[in-house]
């Protein structure tokens, strides 16, 4: 079982920000940001290459929770950025679809190392 399933069931502790039925949202034990946070489906999807026309209401409905939480954080206004890795190659580390939001500072025209 991957990391963030096990945080989905609750078998591994995580600073969550907001849970609904379908959606967790936890802050990044690793930040780049002031404000990184991982919003994940609860439905184990390994990568952006996996999602099926089943999951469109699901990604529609994590991009609506992404903004919401951008709100509460207060970076709405001020602006952030969502970033999805996909692969080895595009930086995924962890296999369960995971979208990092990112905000806090200006970030650039880049978030690469």
């Amino acid at each position: 079982m991957c990391v963030f399933c096990k945080i989905v069931k609750g078998e591994l502790p995580a600073k969550v920000v907001y849970e609904d039925d379908k959606v967790m949202a936890f802050h990044d034990i690793n930040p780049q940001a002031p404000i990184h946070i991982l919003v994940i489906p609860k439905k184990h999807i390994p990568t952006l290459n996996d999602i099926s026309e089943k999951d469109k209401e699901l990604i529609g409905h994590i991009f609506t929770v992404i903004k919401e939480i951008a709100k509460e954080a207060g970076i709405d206004q001020s602006g952030y950025r969502v970033l999805v890795n996909c692969n080895r190659d595009g930086g995924q580390e962890v296999f369960h679809l995971h979208f990092h939001l990112l905000g806090g500072k200006p970030l650039g025209p880049m978030v690469c190392s």
